[in-house]
C-alpha cells in the first residue's frame, strides 16, 4: 500500500487538534487529523456535564499552571476568548453564563463538537479514525513518516494533540509525552489536576454519611485559594473549591477549610453566649450551615448543649473548626476522574508563537499534552483553542 502524503498531520481529534486542523486547512494547506478513538471530540461532548464550558469571559495568564507561567501569555493574546465566542456565535449556539464569567451550550457539547467538524469540513480537513499510531519517524529532509493501524502517512509537518492522562475510559494514553521524549524533549513529571480528594480511614466515617451536601467555603494552602462550593461525597470532599485547590496540592499536604468565610464565628458565638444562653450549639450553627453536618462534624464539641455551658475556650476551639478546618486528604481520585493532567512537556522548549519544538523542526505541541494547565472554568478549552489555531497559522 503506498503512503497517503499530506502537508500536515495532527495525532489527536482533540479540541486542540481540531482548532489547529481548521486554522491550516483554512490557509490551504492539506491536513489530515488522526485519532485512535472511533468519534472525534470525546472529552469534548462529556464536559461540562454534557453542556461544555467552551471558554470563560475573563481570562488571564493566572489562570494557568506551569513552570513557566509566562508561555501561554502569546497564545492567549492573539486568539482570545472572544475570538471562539464569536464562532460560537457565528453558528447561532445559544449559551449562558454562570458563576465566574463561565461561559455553557444552553443545550448540549455537541453543538461545539458539530461547529469544530463543520468548519474541518469547509477547510477540507480528513479525519481518519480508529487509527492506531505505530510508529513516527523524521527523515533527513524534515519531513516525518507516521505508520498506522490502517496504513503509512507522509507529512511536512506533524502535531501532537493528543491531550493527557485523565479519564483513561476515554482513551486518554501517555502517547504524545512518550513521542516527545523520542524527540529529545523533557516532560515535567504528571499528576492528576481538578480532581476529588479521598480521606483518610479517621474521616471517612462520619463524612460517608454526609454525601451530597454542599457548602460555601474558602479552600486555600500555601499557594492559592478558592471560594466556592464544596461537595462531601461518599469518597470524600469534591465540588469546585476542592477541583480548584487539587492542582495546588502536594501529597502528604492539608488544606485549610473555612466553612463560614463570611463570619468570624468566635466573637458571633460570645456574642449569642450573651443574647440567649439557653440556645443549643447547634440550633445557633443551623442558621448558617446544615443541621446535619454540624451533628457530625461538631459531635464531640457537645454540639446539642446550651451556649450557658460554654467557657470561652471550648467555643474558641469550636470557632477554630469552623473557620480553619485543617484537611489532610489521603489522596486524589487520581487520573479516573480528574478533569485534566498536571505537567507535561517542557514549554522552555517550544516557542510560545507557534508551539514549534525547539527539539525537531515541523514538529508541533497543543493543548493539554503542553506544561499548561488552567483552572475549573473554560480555561483549558480556551489553552487548547489558542494553542491550537497558533499552530495552525504556521504549520
Amino acid at each position: 500500500m503506498k503512503p497517503t502524503h499530506s502537508d500536515v498531520i495532527v495525532i489527536g481529534a482533540s479540541a486542540a487538534g481540531l482548532m489547529c486542523a481548521i486554522e491550516a486547512g483554512t490557509r490551504g494547506r492539506k491536513v489530515i487529523v488522526l485519532d485512535h478513538a472511533n468519534k472525534a471530540g470525546k472529552k469534548i461532548l462529556m464536559s461540562g456535564g454534557g453542556r461544555c464550558n467552551f471558554t470563560n469571559y475573563n481570562v488571564d495568564a493566572d489562570n494557568f499552571i506551569s513552570h513557566n507561567p509566562h508561555f501561554c501569555k502569546s497564545a492567549i493574546s492573539r486568539y482570545t476568548q472572544w475570538d471562539f465566542i464569536a464562532m460560537v456565535s457565528d453558528y447561532n449556539i445559544p449559551f449562558h453564563e454562570r458563576k465566574h464569567g463561565q461561559l455553557f451550550c444552553d443545550d448540549s457539547s455537541k453543538d461545539v463538537l458539530a461547529m469544530l467538524l463543520s468548519e474541518c469540513a469547509s477547510a477540507g480537513v480528513e479525519i481518519r479514525l480508529s487509527c492506531d499510531i505505530l510508529g513516527v519517524e523524521q527523515a533527513d529532509d524534515d519531513a516525518f513518516s507516521i505508520n498506522t493501524s490502517v496504513g503509512k502517512f507522509i507529512a511536512e509537518s506533524l502535531v501532537v494533540a493528543t491531550g493527557g492522562l485523565s479519564i483513561p475510559k476515554m482513551g486518554a494514553t501517555p502517547f504524545g509525552y512518550q513521542l516527545a521524549k523520542q524527540f529529545g524533549h523533557h516532560i515535567w513529571p504528571t499528576t492528576a489536576g481538578l480532581v476529588p480528594f479521598t480521606v483518610q480511614p479517621t474521616d471517612k466515617a462520619w463524612l460517608a454519611e454526609l454525601s451530597g451536601i454542599a457548602i460555601d467555603c474558602l479552600v486555600s494552602n500555601e499557594r492559592a485559594d478558592f471560594r466556592e462550593n464544596i461537595l462531601l461525597t461518599h469518597r470524600g470532599l469534591s465540588g469546585p473549591a476542592i477541583l480548584q485547590i487539587s492542582s495546588y496540592w502536594n501529597a502528604g499536604e492539608a488544606v485549610t477549610i473555612n466553612l463560614l468565610p463570611e463570619l468570624d464565628v468566635y466573637p458571633y458565638l460570645i456574642a449569642r453566649q450573651s443574647e440567649q444562653p439557653n440556645t443549643s450549639l447547634k440550633n445557633t450553627l443551623s442558621e448558617h450551615l446544615p443541621k446535619r453536618f454540624l451533628s457530625a462534624y461538631l459531635a464531640s464539641e457537645g454540639i446539642d448543649e446550651p451556649l450557658q455551658s460554654f467557657s470561652q475556650q471550648r467555643l474558641q476551639t469550636t470557632a477554630n473548626k469552623l473557620n480553619a478546618w485543617v484537611f489532610k486528604p489521603n489522596s486524589t481520585e487520581g487520573y479516573r476522574t480528574a478533569e485534566v493532567t498536571l505537567g507535561g512537556v517542557d514549554c522552555d522548549e517550544i516557542s510560545s508563537k507557534t508551539m514549534e519544538s525547539k527539539k525537531a523542526n515541523k514538529l508541533y505541541f497543543i493543548g493539554e499534552v503542553v506544561d499548561v494547565t488552567g483552572w475549573l472554568g473554560g480555561y483549558n478549552f480556551q489553552w487548547s483553542w489558542s494553542s491550537g489555531w497558533c499552530a495552525g497559522q504556521v504549520v
